[in-house]
């Protein structure tokens, strides 16, 4: 659902809802690394290594910034409890990206890192919803929903890398490969009307660590807030503003508690050549060099940040981009960054499809001095086992403002929609 976007032109999307660890090493010293790699390679190196750990840093700043709060939001919520959006985006908001007015999100950041954390979800009595899970190199690694585990209540065990041992009688394992989950929930919502039956169910999820499991467990109340977090800046502008050396500061720490996977060795044995490495205190390798391969590994690094949001998102027909392989991404890092600027979250193929258009089939550009018709045929309306909705964006990617403050239309629109006398 990020969308690579002309200035000035409205964006249209559908959304058709179907339904290892590695090694840390000690650092190697600045003059061997000198000695192996050239200026060319080093920003070579540092720009693949820019794209490959850009979804890792992006998660954590946006896990700082959404648990820096003493009490769940709308926008937030501390560890291991959930923030629930009560109402739908309009056309004022302009905090995230690609708002959506099909379905009210349930967010909450998982710290697995003591022990499991239980997911308790409510009989939704045939109404859709899905928890995705997302490890930290934003892999859906599990997905409880409609499609996977039908619409009957459910308790999930949330597990680390690290954990191992025995359940309890009932509890099904979500194994994560990194030790921060980020579940970003969402239950299907008509409108306005529709409210107050999606915050019944919402108010039923539950986040239990397993050492409570089984008794009356009570959230936490006004919970301490890191105060190193910086919430006035947004994550992504946040790592927009980083230097190399702190980029890649972070990359080395973050991949000790959220372990690359064993597809990445070839990757990180290329990192590795210019000192980015699990464990590594990057800042103090980086003063050590060159000034050469400083500003080479400095210039790399500008130039992937500037790269990664015009990486290609899929096939292009009828003017309409159509992207397969979100929320796994194997060792595809360039369109796993690209996902990851434009917007985290992005679910499996198989629970949703994003398709986005700037321009009409002949190549002109969409504006808001036309006037447009889509049209389904009675056989050709999208065939989904959730909802599919069309929602119009302006070049900010947000929703435009209108005089009837209708942003989507759709399988769920309320009222329903017209069909032609033809179907």
């Amino acid at each position: 659902m990020k969308n690579i976007i002309m200035q000035g032109f409205l964006i249209l999307i559908v959304l058709l809802v179907t339904v290892s660890t590695v090694a840390t090493g000690c650092t190697s010293t600045a003059d061997t690394a000198q000695q192996k790699v050239s200026s060319q390679e080093a920003q070579q190196i540092a720009y693949d290594a820019t794209v490959y750990g850009f979804p890792l840093v992006v998660m954590d700043l946006t896990r700082q910034v959404m648990t820096a709060v003493p009490a769940p939001n709308a926008y937030g919520s501390p560890v291991n409890q959930f923030g629930n959006k009560k109402v739908f985006p309009d056309a004022t908001f302009t905090n995230v990206v690609n708002p959506n007015a099909d379905t009210l999100y349930s967010s909450a950041w998982i710290d697995t890192s003591k022990e499991p954390v239980i997911l308790t979800v409510p009989d939704t009595h045939g109404r859709y919803y899905l928890m995705p899970m997302f490890n930290c190199w934003t892999d859906c690694f599990a997905s409880p929903g409609s499609r996977t585990t039908g619409t009957g209540a459910g308790d999930f065990a949330i597990t680390g890398p690290n954990w191992s041992g025995k359940l309890p009688q009932g509890l099904r394992e979500m194994k994560s490969s990194t030790r921060w989950v980020w579940i970003v929930g969402r239950i299907a919502c008509a409108g306005p009307s529709d409210y107050e039956n999606v915050w019944q169910l919402q108010d039923q999820l539950k986040l239990t660590p397993l050492s409570a499991w089984g008794t009356d467990y009570v959230t936490p109340a006004a919970v301490p807030v890191d105060p190193n977090a910086n919430t006035k800046v947004s994550p992504l502008n946040q790592l927009l503003a980083m230097d190399a050396a702190g980029y890649f500061n972070d990359v080395c720490r973050l991949m000790v508690d959220n372990p690359p996977y064993e597809a990445d060795a070839p990757m990180l044995a290329r990192m590795a050549e210019i000192g980015i490495k699990p464990g590594s205190d990057y800042n103090s390798y980086f003063a050590g060099l060159d000034d050469s391969v400083k500003s080479a590994i400095q210039a790399g690094h500008q130039s992937a940040l500037a790269q990664i949001p015009a990486a290609d998102m899929g096939n292009t027909t009828n003017g309409w981009q159509l992207p397969y392989g979100t929320g796994d991404y194997g060792t595809d890092y360039a369109l796993r960054a690209a996902i990851a600027y434009r917007g985290l979250g992005a679910n499996l193929i198989e629970d949703a499809f994003y398709a986005s258009a700037s321009t009409i089939g002949d190549g002109a550009k969409l504006s808001s001095d036309n006037k447009y018709i889509l049209h389904f045929s009675r056989d050709e309306i999208p065939p989904v086992n959730g909802f599919w909705s069309l929602s119009m964006y302006n070049d900010k990617i947000m929703f435009v403002d209108n005089p009837i403050n209708r942003y989507s239309l759709g399988s769920l629109s309320d009222p329903p929609l017209a069909k032609n006398p033809d179907g």
